[in-house]
C-alpha cells in the first residue's frame, strides 16, 4: 500500500524542468529601466565637469597668486641686496675692508638668488621643493616650522602695532 501511495504522490506532481541560468535570474528592486540609469549617468557626468571645472580655476588662481608672491619675493630680496651693498661702505669705515667684503659677497649672493627665483617658472619653482622635501623632510619640517615662527610674530607685531594705534 505505501508503494502505491508513494507513485501516486509522484504522479501527481509534474517533474520539474531544470532551471538554467537564464530562467533563474529573476529581475531584481535594483534594476531600473534604461532611461533612468542615463538621467543619473548625465548628473555624475555633470558633477565631474563642475568639479574639474573648479580644480582647473583654483590652480589658476593658485598659480596667479603664487606668481604675485614671486614677484613680492624677488623685489624684497632685491632690495635687501641693495640695502647690503650701501651697508659695505659703512662697515668698511667701521669694521674694515674685510667685513665689507663679507657684506657685498652676501649682498651678491642675495642678489643671484633674486634672479634665480626671476628667471624660474612657479612650476618649476614648485617642482624643485617637492624634490627639496622627499630629499631632506626633516630638514623641511624645520625650515616651514621657522617660517611659521617667522610669519606668526609678524601678523602679532602687525597686531599689537594696530592695537596701540587706535
Amino acid at each position: 500500500m505505501t508503494d502505491t501511495t508513494i507513485s501516486d504522490a509522484n504522479m501527481a506532481d509534474p517533474p520539474a524542468e531544470p532551471k538554467t541560468a537564464e530562467s533563474s535570474v529573476e529581475p531584481k528592486a535594483t534594476d531600473t529601466p534604461s532611461e533612468p540609469k542615463t538621467a543619473s549617468a548625465s548628473v555624475t557626468d555633470g558633477f565631474k565637469d563642475n568639479a574639474t571645472k573648479y580644480g582647473a580655476q583654483a590652480a589658476d588662481k593658485a598659480r596667479e597668486f603664487a606668481d604675485t608672491g614671486k614677484q613680492r619675493a624677488t623685489g624684497a630680496l632685491d632690495q635687501l641686496s641693495q640695502m647690503l651693498h650701501d651697508a659695505a661702505g659703512q662697515i668698511d669705515e667701521r669694521l674694515g675692508a674685510q667685513y665689507g667684503e663679507y657684506a657685498r659677497t652676501a649682498a651678491g649672493q642675495v642678489s643671484g638668488f633674486a634672479e634665480q627665483l626671476k628667471a624660474k617658472d612657479v612650476d618649476v619653482l614648485v617642482d624643485d621643493a617637492r624634490h627639496y622635501v622627499r630629499k631632506s623632510p626633516a630638514v623641511a619640517i624645520g625650515v616651514a616650522a621657522a617660517l611659521g615662527f617667522v610669519v606668526a610674530r609678524l601678523v602679532q607685531s602687525g597686531v599689537d602695532a594696530s592695537g596701540t594705534a587706535d
